[in-house]
């Protein structure tokens, strides 16, 4: 006996098949038997058989069904094989060995499959599984609901066997084999790309790489008219390969059908044909088919494939993901591949090097016209593109039309049943390569430019391939492609610093490598040198007439007069990357003129947006920029020093809204748009993410001898200080240090030294701490400023405690308190309230630190202090526990961590939980506490 569902859906018994009668009991025989074993619920059996719109009496139905499949199976003497249908309750089960179930066996060849080493093997045992196939799943039953869902789920599984059957085919070398295996099923499943794909790749190995390209012209075509959709990766990739021409597996490789010895001729070789290596040939075009015979009405048109194209690039390196991108893009149906970079990055070698390496995906020819958009002898006219693009085609000169849209539509109806490559090189704006465009579905155009061109993407569907600088390897490929490796090897540290200081530009590499090729006494240490001054490094990237600048001169000589002068002003800019805002406060504009003018400048690669709205400058172009106005840099340089003091307080007073202005801005201030922060969480990102462009800024600030600007940028990221104490701050508050001191401004000072002082505590420094804090007291007295001189008493007093002192600390702390509150600053007196409570428990006055505590909380609002709340709980924790109450002290502490954990205050949630596994050993404590030590010590 036999239950079968691969196929009609049916019981094979030594007599014949049982007479199963109507669909719907051939739909509940299936629906039973693919929950062989287990009960099914009358509900499910129901929706197997009608779905949402069931008959009033279909439980009858059912039952009657039942009844005639027991007595069926009976007849059969069922029962002797261990079949049973059984009731039970309101389901039932059939109980049957999973050997008399049909996809069961197929399932179990197909593990059996997977298990063989020998490929000979696995095509046998999968043969043997697709052999258990009789016809589409469940045949003859109402396939609704679970039971079409059930019939989807075996087809899948057989066509990924056919696919298995093909690579076990394709690694016995048997690629005829295989491609005849999926042509049938990719005939009937024409929207599978898996199958599609897999038919191409044995077709190429099997040596007809004509065959494979048509299928993947007529796949792709089917997917965009039926799908609207381009090729997936899958298929995208087979494509690729064969257009890389990887080596073919198998016999095709070895000089079989469809092959040539090495070195013989090829059909179609001599005058006329090219001779720019492996391009199309007569060879080539005839392996794609018959030749086409032109239309009645067409010119003349050449026997052979056209060629253009310039000779390859020599010495490329590198670009694997480019290349791999633009071959998934030229997957499309008349695909638009739009090759987007900065002057000197190498748009034009790429172009070339894809379209020399792929001459058999275009046996009609290849196109090329540099259209000279950023040249100095201007843009060639279009019609004179059109007529050479023509001419090459085979038209006769006098047929060729004097109009530009004439010419340009005979262009299109030439090119419209063709597989032809067209490169439009240099291109300065979309309507020029609109009027370029070839006709053809299966025609690539190939555009290279230095600007987005985001018009031709909007109209044409291009599909932008974005190219950066050379990474540091390959920019060392690069040299020793022109010097050598020898010299290279030789010098290994310095050609890396080489190809650092040209900023990956293949430009500026080929420069530097000509440079050193005509003058083999020079190091390429001695070279780095020179260029690591940058004042004269653009200078050093210039031989005869090529070079950065001259390339950047082209690239700017095109922008309207607002984008020069903001990227002149850019090139002053001390930090290392820049938004809207920044830019203008450098160009003395606002915002909006700002963001516009970044736009231009991005859109022709001479500023490069990494995030939304942030923005960087490559290193090369920021020296050109600078040489644009360079009178324009002390004015620059104030306008964003006071911009980023304008934004840090702002970021100083969301974070830390109770927190007392750290000073007043600088009286010849320029006042400039400020960011608005919606909350302390995104101040805090900012100053996060500005610090390195902040210590620049406050670098630039004390060069420029601007001591009060300098200052003031780093004070004011004490909030991120606070934060992340341990993250390595004193050398920048030294800085401040001096600069505070070189404009003798004991206010400044007095400031600068609490924070430094207590930078230098945490960090274990406390010897050098004290001093630095024991000369602050008095300096804020001195300069009348006593909220500083109470946060320096505070200050003080954590060392002083530190030292054994607790009686000085605890006076400090208090005299910090008193000063507060004359001031009537609740912020400060927070802070001295708590330290006070920290010092009263560590002298064993559990009672008074409460207190200290608790009046301190009740100073500051919940939603603000989260930092300062999360150490003032820990505080009361620690002291319910001291005082004998460890339940409530247990629960404060884990409200402490928790409060700090939420906040991201890791060195919080550390103490709080360190006190808490004094008293508990609790695994999720521990965890916990592995995991704030962890970011604190990851830097958070």
């Amino acid at each position: 006996m036999e239950f079968r569902l691969l196929g009609t859906v049916s019981v094979d018994t030594r007599t014949g098949p049982l007479p199963l009668g109507p669909a719907k009991r051939r739909s509940l025989l299936a629906a039973l038997l693919l929950s062989a074993n287990t009960p099914v619920p009358v509900a499910r059996l129901t929706d197997s058989l009608w779905g949402e719109d069931p008959p009033p009496r279909a439980r009858g139905v059912i039952q009657g069904h039942v009844s005639r499949l027991r007595a069926l199976l009976t007849g059969a003497e069922a029962q002797a094989y261990g079949v049973e249908l059984v009731t039970l309750g309101d389901a039932y089960v059939l109980r049957v060995p999973e050997t008399l179930l049909d996809y069961q066996r197929f399932e179990e060849l197909l593990m059996l499959a997977r298990q063989q080493r020998s490929a000979t093997d696995t095509v046998r045992m999968l043969d043997d599984a697709l052999s258990l196939w009789q016809g589409p799943a469940l045949g003859g039953a109402f396939t609704e609901g679970p039971l079409q869902a059930a019939a989807h789920t075996l087809e899948e599984s057989r066509l990924a066997t056919v696919e298995e059957l093909a690579r076990a085919y394709g690694n016995l070398g048997e690629h005829h084999r295989a491609a005849s295996a999926l042509r049938a099923e990719a005939v009937a499943h024409p929207m599978r790309e898996s199958l599609a794909a897999a038919l191409i790749l044995a077709l190429y190995r099997a040596g007809r790489q004509s065959e494979a390209l048509d299928w993947f012209h007529r796949t792709r075509r089917l997917l965009a008219d039926e799908l609207g959709i381009d090729p997936g990766h899958e298929l995208a990739d087979a494509y690729a390969l064969i257009l890389r021409g990887d080596p073919r597996p198998g016999p095709a490789s070895a000089g079989g059908p469809g092959t040539a010895p090495p070195g013989a001729s090829r059909p179609g070789t001599g005058p006329g044909t090219s001779s720019t290596g492996p391009g199309p040939a007569a060879g080539t075009a005839a392996a794609a088919g018959p030749p086409r015979v032109p239309a009645a009405h067409s010119p003349s048109v050449a026997p052979h494939p056209t060629d253009l194209l310039p000779r390859a690039p020599r010495g490329f390196h590198g670009r694997g993901a480019e290349l791999a991108a633009l071959t998934r893009a030229a997957a499309g149906e008349a695909p638009v591949c739009l090759v987007t970079g900065p002057a000197g990055v190498g748009k034009t070698s790429l172009a070339l090097q894809w379209a020399h390496h792929n001459p058999a995906a275009f046996p009609d020819g290849r196109l090329f016209a540099d259209l000279r958009g950023f040249s100095e002898t201007g843009e060639p006219a279009l019609i004179d593109v059109l007529r050479e693009f023509l001419l090459a085609l085979g038209v006769a000169p006098r047929r060729v039309p004097e109009s530009v849209s004439a010419a340009a539509a005979l262009f299109r109806s030439l090119t419209d049943r063709r597989r032809l490559l067209v490169v439009l090189d240099n291109a300065r704006d979309s309507a020029t390569v609109r009027a370029l465009l070839p006709g053809g579905t299966d025609c690539v155009t190939l555009v290279t430019s230095r600007n987005r061109l985001e018009g031709l993407i909007a109209s044409d569907a291009a599909r932008p391939v974005p190219l950066g600088t050379l990474e540091p390897q390959d920019g060392t490929a690069l040299l020793a492609g022109v010097l050598g490796e020898e010299r290279i090897l030789a010098e290994p540290v310095a050609a890396r610093r080489l190809a650092e200081l040209c900023g990956g530009l293949p430009l500026a590499l080929r420069v530097t490598a000509a440079r050193l090729a005509g003058r083999p006494q020079w190091t390429l240490a001695g070279l780095a040198d020179e260029l690591a001054d940058e004042r004269g490094r653009l200078t050093f990237l210039d031989v005869d007439d090529t070079g950065v600048s001259a390339a950047l001169r082209l690239t700017v000589q095109q922008l309207p007069a607002d984008a020069v002068r903001q990227l002149a002003r850019l090139g002053h800019h001390p930090g290392g990357h820049f938004d809207p805002y920044t830019c203008a406060a450098l160009a003395g504009t606002d915002p909006v003129a700002a963001a516009a003018a970044l736009e231009r400048l991005g859109s022709a690669h001479l500023v490069t947006e990494t995030a939304p709205g942030r923005w960087v400058l490559h290193d090369l172009v920021r020296l050109y920029a600078r040489g644009l106005d360079p009178a324009s840099g002390a004015e620059a340089l104030i306008g964003v020093l006071d911009h980023y003091i304008s934004t840090a307080l702002a970021a100083a007073d969301t974070a830390e809204p109770g927190g007392e202005p750290c000073f007043v801005l600088p009286e010849d201030h320029r006042s400039a748009a400020v960011r608005d922060f919606a909350d302390r969480a995104a101040a805090m990102h900012w100053l996060a993410a500005e610090r390195d462009d902040l210590a620049r800024a406050a670098v630039a600030a004390r060069s420029a001898r601007l001591h009060d600007r300098a200052w003031r940028i780093i004070l004011l990221q004490w909030p991120q200080v606070v934060w992340r104490v341990r993250d390595s701050w004193a050398p920048l508050l030294e800085l401040a240090l001096d600069s505070a001191r070189a404009q003798q401004d004991l206010y400044a000072e007095s400031r600068v030294l609490n924070l430094l002082g207590w930078v230098l505590t945490e960090e274990g420094r406390t010897a050098e701490a004290l001093a630095l804090l024991e000369r602050s007291p008095g300096l804020a007295r001195r300069a009348g400023d006593r909220l500083g001189e109470a946060t320096a008493l505070i200050n003080l007093a954590v060392v002083q405690a530190g030292q054994g002192e607790l009686d000085r600390a605890l006076e400090g702390c208090g005299g910090a308190v008193a000063l507060a509150r004359q001031e009537k600053d609740r912020h400060t007196e927070m802070l001295a309230l708590q330290h006070l409570a920290r010092l009263q428990l560590v002298a064993h006055r559990p009672g008074d630190a409460l207190e200290s505590a608790r009046t301190a909380l009740a100073l500051g609002p919940e939603h603000e202090e989260a930092a300062r709340r999360s150490l003032l709980l820990a505080v009361s924790g620690e002291a319910r526990l001291a005082l004998g109450e460890e339940e409530e002290g247990v629960l404060l502490l884990d409200r402490a961590a928790e409060e700090a954990e939420r906040a991201g205050y890791d060195e919080g949630a550390v103490r709080a939980l360190e006190a808490l596994l004094r008293v508990s050993a609790r695994a999720d404590y521990l965890t916990r506490h592995a995991q704030a030590l962890g970011r604190l010590t990851d830097g958070g």
